[in-house]
This record gives structure tokens, C-alpha cells and sequence, in this order.
């Protein structure tokens, strides 16, 4: 009989295991598709700050500069000049983007 209750156990523990993996998964699946989205919406704003300023070529290089020392200095890593760089050109790339298509690579 104690054999039983420690199949039993056994079971339980699996199945709650597998709950929290999905849940993880799920959870994991949630946020990269917000950081996505994040970096193409933030790849937009530095193009349609780039559009505004007057000499193009030394207003983005500049622009990004400066962003990316803000932006460390108040979040830390990941937003080195070459980051902020494939955030504009990901948006340049894909301007029509949408989440949906993020979404659907699950």
C-alpha cells in the first residue's frame, strides 16, 4: 500500500511540474513578443526623430549616441549603439510589423 501512495505522489508532483513549466513557457512566450514589439516601436521613434532633425546623416549618429547612454545609464545593458542600430533598421525592415506575426511563430 505504501508503494501505491508513493505512485500516487509521484504522479501529483509530475503533473504539478508540467502546470509550471507551461505556465513558464507561456510566460516566456508573453514577454518576447512585448520585447519585440518594444524595439520595433523603439526603432520607429528614432526614425521619426531622425526625420525631424536637420542634417540627417550626423543627427542619427548623434541621436543614437546619445540614446544609447541614456538608456544604459537608466536600464543597464542592451543598449549598446549597435543595438539601438538593428532597432531602427528592424523597423526600416518591417513597418507594416505587427504583434500578430510575433504571436504566430509560437
Amino acid at each position: 500500500m505504501g508503494n501505491e501512495i508513493a505512485k500516487t505522489d509521484n504522479t501529483f508532483y509530475v503533473e504539478i511540474s508540467e502546470l509550471l513549466q507551461q505556465a513558464r513557457n507561456t510566460a516566456y512566450q508573453a514577454v518576447n513578443t512585448v520585447m519585440v514589439n518594444t524595439y520595433w516601436q523603439i526603432g520607429k521613434r528614432v526614425v521619426e526623430q531622425e526625420q525631424h532633425g536637420q542634417n540627417r546623416a550626423n543627427y542619427g549618429d548623434y541621436l543614437i549616441t546619445n540614446l544609447s547612454r541614456y538608456l544604459s545609464d537608466s536600464f543597464g545593458k542592451g543598449f549598446s549603439e549597435a543595438n539601438l542600430w538593428n532597432m531602427r533598421q528592424f523597423y526600416m525592415t518591417f513597418p507594416e510589423f505587427s504583434t500578430q506575426r510575433v504571436e504566430n511563430l509560437y
